[in-house]
């Protein structure tokens, strides 16, 4: 197969450099950061394109060795919400270009974009330098529209078209999981031969059980408190409404629990969720708290601090959170959507819980509240489960896409 020495990655609706947990910036930012760092580990130089949005970082700025990251400027000025980022395309696309522009032909092997916005700029990039595009959904439209009706407006018809495009017309699809894979080829006629599964990892040296009692003596939170977290966006299709109304039946059905729940995020565009008035109207001012997004060392502490992780999501293409939860030795209680039946080994290193009442939750969480024994156990079998999943391992196999990209893309007839 033809070596790939130097990739071209689009992220362009939010960057790597960015806090995930706030804003539109959540797992796949810690994707696209950490498979780029691997990649240039194994001699793959990777310079990724995003949108500069006024928080005054420079036009060009290393990630680490062999990674860049290009701050463009494309629209106004300022930070938008991702709804009017496709409008940019064009752009995009000339802002792209006057970077392409100054380099020798060949300078990239295979351009890779990640979410459709960027994808739908890969496209046309793609052509305009003659290499493959490899593209990853992360989400999709259709299976958003499946699993949130009635909770969120529909996704918009362009979206869907810019999808339907970059099954038919991308390179190689990257899929996190087998049930996406399936999603692509059944929703969006994407060929089955042209998708490559590639779960993401987590990164081990930060996310692992180190000392339970120390963290959450850092934390503060007291040894007897049956300690509850949610780390994500705020808003609806992640869930944390699900569980403050799963504490409130819990905290009423059984009193006697110590009950404390740690939601850590923001907001998100349109989408935010308004959480503090229903913490209050449910009378959980003092059982369930809201902190801002941390960065990984600290989000481990508060990983390692927790009985349990709660992911009550409408839908998840994997669940970064759940992975690294699990690699800090806690349990995952976690919707059974998407690639979480993936991530998470029901019985055996969390729980899977059908639907979204707040019943099916409450009645997981005393369960695991009941059974110490259980409970720890389930963790000794996240931690082991976890180690499978090293970013490493996710890079090795994204480029082997990319080979596969270019073998083709090299072998196809000239049109």
């Amino acid at each position: 197969m033809p070596p790939v020495k130097r990739v071209a990655m689009l992220s362009l609706h939010t960057s790597p450099l960015e806090q995930p947990g706030a804003g539109d910036a959540g797992g796949m930012n810690v994707y696209v950061r950490s498979v780029a760092l691997e990649l240039a580990r194994v001699g793959i130089e990777v310079e990724i394109f995003t949108r500069e949005t006024g928080d005054g970082r420079s036009k060009r700025e290393e990630l680490g060795d062999g990674v860049v990251v290009h701050h463009l400027i494309a629209g106004p000025s300022g930070k938008l919400p991702k709804e009017a980022l496709p409008e940019l395309s064009d752009t995009f696309t000339d802002a792209i270009s006057e970077v392409t522009d100054l380099l020798a032909d060949g300078h990239y092997d295979v351009l890779h974009s990640h979410y459709w916005v960027s994808g739908t700029v890969g496209l046309k990039v793609g052509r305009n330098l003659n290499i493959p595009l490899v593209h990853s959904m992360h989400t999709m439209a259709k299976v958003k529209n499946l699993r949130m009706k009635n909770l969120v407006s529909p996704e918009p018809s362009d979206r869907i078209v810019g999808e339907q495009a970059l099954a038919r017309e991308a390179a190689r699809i990257i899929a996190n999981t087998s049930t996406e894979a399936s999603e692509l080829t059944s929703l969006y006629g994407a060929a089955r031969e042209r998708v490559d599964v590639v779960a993401p990892g987590v990164d081990l040296s930060t996310f692992n059980p180190g000392g339970r009692d120390r963290s959450r003596s850092r934390l503060e939170f007291p040894p007897e408190a049956f300690h509850i977290v949610f780390a994500g966006r705020i808003q609806k299709l992640k869930g944390p409404q699900v569980l403050v109304a799963a504490v409130r039946e819990l905290k009423s059905r059984r009193p006697d629990i110590p009950l404390t729940a740690s939601i850590l995020g923001s907001g998100s565009g349109s989408e935010a969720l308004k959480l503090q008035p229903m913490i209050d109207d449910a009378g959980l001012h003092d059982t369930v708290r809201l902190y801002p997004p941390v960065q990984a060392a600290q989000l481990a502490h508060w990983f390692r601090a927790a009985d349990v992780v709660v992911m009550p999501s409408y839908s998840e293409s994997f669940g970064l959170v759940a992975l690294e939860a699990q690699a800090c030795g806690t349990p995952v209680i976690a919707a059974n959507v998407g690639g979480l039946p993936q991530a998470i080994s029901d019985g055996r290193t969390g729980v899977l819980v059908d639907g979204h009442q707040p019943g099916g939750w409450s009645t997981a969480l005393e369960k695991l509240h009941d059974n110490r024994e259980l409970r720890e156990g389930l963790g000794r079998g996240a931690a082991t489960h976890a180690l499978a999943f090293g970013w490493q391992r996710t890079a090795l196999l994204t480029a082997q896409s990319y080979r596969t990209a270019v073998e083709q893309f090299e072998a196809a007839p000239a049109l």
